[in-house]
């Protein structure tokens, strides 16, 4: 979907005067920004959204009255608007900032610090200038029905759990991520091979969104902390900061995970990129891996490497991603053997374990609506 000309309008929603001056000033300084309204509770923005429809909205949760939750709950996910959660990255913020992206925001931003009254930061003004751009051109048509409190389900075992033990899948995703992945993994058998993911997210937000899944899941789910190892049934989310997370083998052959510091790749830390090009150096091709919704290109090139390598690569189809960038572009780049959507994902990856790319088995999911392209 592409926007005209016309600037992105924005409702900003926050109960703190400074708070909403200061996102004013910061999106107005944007000439492809425009400020239609500011609302201090929930009560007023729901006034102003069904007298004016903007284009985004920014939304602080912690706020009097009817909240900000209730409020993304009862009016933003019905009406369907682009929404970025701004909040505190508290431990509290955090677990209700992935409670919010679960039930329909589309992102979450924390709260920047430091910034002096009067002063348009540089730095806040080109992360939140790019970020309400580019919520801006999200589908909300695609956006699944918001989860109010997602609970453990049933999953399968794997029929050959020996092939998992020497196995990885590797997942990426950034817009749309968080439910995606909950999807996903809610689909995975206690006994599948361990799972590497980076989700792209703020510092201070993994711990609680890993700790969200882990109790909605068959496998066991964690923050990733530097020299784990890899193992069946344990799935390892990339701490969100100023670090990448990627593979290595030791000596004695096992796998762990290692969290290094350097430069931003696809202006993402850590990167998906990262990830799936040294698990292409270290695991390929006992390996499967998935680009799931997420704007940009990360996972573009290491999706590839890790297809070259040998390994069994997916991305996330159109019709399912609540963003296809990052699935496009790998798809673009010749990067994924099928275009999968993802109810069937989980399925595909799991029978893709033990194969090769010149005996790849179909997906045991009934009627697959992939799209495939030749090796």
């Amino acid at each position: 979907m592409t926007r005209s000309a016309a600037p992105v309008t924005v409702l900003v929603v926050d109960d703190s005067s400074f708070f909403r001056r200061f996102l004013t000033r910061t999106l107005g300084a944007d000439p492809g920004i425009e400020v239609i309204g500011e609302a201090a509770s929930a009560e007023e923005a729901h006034e102003f959204v069904m007298a004016r429809r903007p284009d985004v909205i920014t939304l602080d949760l912690e706020m009097p009255g009817l909240g900000g939750m209730q409020f993304l709950r009862q009016t933003v996910a019905r009406l369907r608007i682009p929404t970025i959660v701004v909040s505190s990255s508290t431990q509290l913020g955090a677990r209700r900032s992935i409670e919010a992206l679960e039930a329909g925001a589309v992102d979450v931003m924390p709260k920047p610090q430091g910034v002096a009254p009067g002063m348009v930061d540089n730095i806040a003004l080109a992360t939140i200038a790019a970020r309400v751009r580019a919520v801006a051109q999200v589908d909300m048509h695609r956006m699944k029905s918001p989860v109010s409190d997602p609970a453990p389900v049933p999953s399968p075992t794997l029929a050959a759990p020996v092939l998992s033990r020497d196995w990885v899948i590797a997942l990426g995703a950034s817009t749309g991520g968080v439910q995606a992945l909950g999807s996903l993994l809610q689909a995975l058998p206690a006994n599948c091979p361990p799972v590497v993911i980076v989700q792209h997210m703020p510092a201070g937000f993994t711990e609680a969104f890993a700790r969200r899944l882990n109790a909605t899941c068959a496998i066991e789910v964690r923050e990733a902390q530097h020299g784990d190892r890899l193992s069946p049934g344990l799935a390892l989310i990339a701490p969100g900061g100023e670090r990448h997370m990627r593979l290595r083998r030791a000596a004695s052959g096992a796998l762990a995970v290692e969290l290094v510091t350097g430069d931003p790749v696809c202006f993402s830390m850590p990167s998906v990129d990262v990830l799936l090009t040294s698990a292409a150096q270290v695991a390929a091709p006992r390996l499967s891996a998935a680009v799931l919704t997420g704007m940009g290109s990360d996972g573009a090139n290491g999706l590839l490497a890790a297809r070259l390598a040998g390994a069994q690569t997916y991305v996330q189809d159109e019709a399912t991603s609540l963003v296809f960038g990052m699935p496009a572009r790998a798809w673009e780049r010749g990067a994924a053997l099928a275009q999968v959507p993802l109810d069937q994902m989980a399925a595909q990856l799991l029978a893709s374990v033990g194969t090769t790319s010149a005996t790849q088995r179909a997906p045991a999911a009934p009627a697959p609506r992939m799209t495939h392209r030749g090796v």
